[in-house]
Order: structure tokens, then sequence, then C-alpha cells
């Protein structure tokens, strides 16, 4: 499905992101895989991808850091040839109470998880364009459509995304770009691990298909939206959530 294509995953070493990876190199393509300091998870995942026979590379930095961005880019084109998809899925929390939150805690959930969403988008936008093809998916969350109490900053980060999601899919759609985002839901993942069990149960409450999703669940939907089979669907917020948003 995505045979000799070349990616690049934010946040790719574990959770949803290890997930996406594992689909990308099971379905032929060559991924980079950008992580900000957990080297041994980064090395693990690499060497379990090695299996599928496709090339595999990881970059440490901080997607909050501009010139990372260009970092990745650039080795990506030296050790690929290409950027073809990219999937920015890096991302962290911060949740406090609008009364507990400082301006740091808002900052910081800003600069990684929209900030660096832009960093990238721009970088690798530029060689799309000069491809005339490319792939973008940008991880959004169901609460950036929804919100939700104790996450303003996350909230805001992720309903960003949605925003730069719409634009560049509208600037990029006449180059043979794609931009489309996802907005997962509650996915059994190290962020939604440390909930408590009443914090949990009250979450699945909401939920129609009554359980929590899987980055498995994430990673097909992405899959998907990479894919030729998804070369007329641009500017879409897919919300892969379970029925918690209806």
């Amino acid at each position: 499905m995505l045979m000799g294509k070349n990616a690049i995953i934010t946040g790719g070493v574990r959770g949803i992101g290890k997930a996406v990876a594992e689909e990308f190199c099971k379905n032929g393509a060559n991924v980079m895989l950008c992580y900000k300091s957990n080297t041994e998870a980064a090395e693990s995942t690499a060497k379990e991808l090695a299996k599928y026979r496709t090339k595999v590379e990881l970059l440490q930095g901080d997607v909050a850091d501009a010139d990372y961005a260009k970092r990745v880019i650039e080795r990506t084109k030296e050790v690929f040839g290409s950027v073809d998809i990219l999937v920015n899925n890096a991302g962290i929390t911060n949740d406090k109470l609008l009364m507990r939150m400082t301006g740091d805690d808002f900052k910081s959930v800003i600069e990684t998880n929209l900030n660096g969403a832009f960093y990238f988008l721009k970088e690798a936008s530029q060689v799309m364009i000069k491809q005339r093809y490319g792939r973008i998916i940008n991880m959004s969350s169901i609460v950036g459509v929804r919100g939700n109490p104790g996450q303003i900053n996350y909230c805001a980060a992720k309903a960003g995304v949605i925003g730069m999601t719409l634009s560049a899919a509208k600037e990029l759609g006449r180059r043979g770009i794609t931009v489309n985002a996802i907005a997962p839901g509650f996915i059994d993942t190290d962020m939604t691990n440390i909930l408590s069990e009443e914090q949990k149960t009250g979450t699945l409450a909401a939920i129609s298909l009554g359980r929590m999703g899987e980055p498995q669940d994430i990673a097909n939907a992405v899959l998907f939206l990479a894919s030729d089979g998804a070369s007329y669907i641009t500017g879409q917020v897919v919300c892969v959530d379970g029925g918690m948003s209806i």
C-alpha cells in the first residue's frame, strides 16, 4: 500500500506513533522516527521494525525547536531521497485547572503540540510542493473539538492543529498534497494510563462502543489517509473515538 514511500513520524517510538510506524513498515514504507528523550524506547522500536526489511532511521530532538524540523527534513531527503508522508504525532500534556495553570504551563504545551506541528508542516510541505505529491496527517484530539476541563492548554493546541490542517489543505491541494487531521478519543497510551480508575470509568460511560481505543485503531486510520486510496480526501478531521463525540 505504501511501497517505496518515505515517511516522517514525530513522536514515533511509543504509543500511537509506534503503531503507525509498524503499519507503515508493514506496508512497505521507509520511516524516519523522531523522538525527544527515550533513547531506549527508540532503539527498541527500530529493532522491532527491522523485521519488515524497510529502512528505519532515528533522529533525536525537540519538535518545539524549528531547527530540528529542518534537520529532520534534510536527513530524510539525504537517506531516503524524498519526503512523501508526514505524521505530526508528537505531543505532551500538562493538565491543570485554569485557576492553577501558569503561563509556562500553557506555553510549553502550545510550543510542542501546535508550534512543533507547524514547523514540520512548513518544512515538509516545501519538499512536497516541488515533488507535487504529499500526504500530511496531523494528530489532533477529540478534546480539540469538544474541549475538556483541566486541559485548556492541550485543547487550545489541538484545536489549533485543526485550524492549521484546514488552512494548509486549501493552500496545498493544487500541488498534489493532501492534509488531514485525526482526532483520537480515549486511547490506551501512557497519556491515559496516569488517570485514576474513577476517571477511566467515567470516560468509558460516554463511549458508544464501551471500550478504550487502542493505538492500532489510530494507526489504521493514518495508514488509510497516507495511502493512494485517500487521494481525494483532504481538509478533513476524522474522529476515531468509538462514538465518544456523538
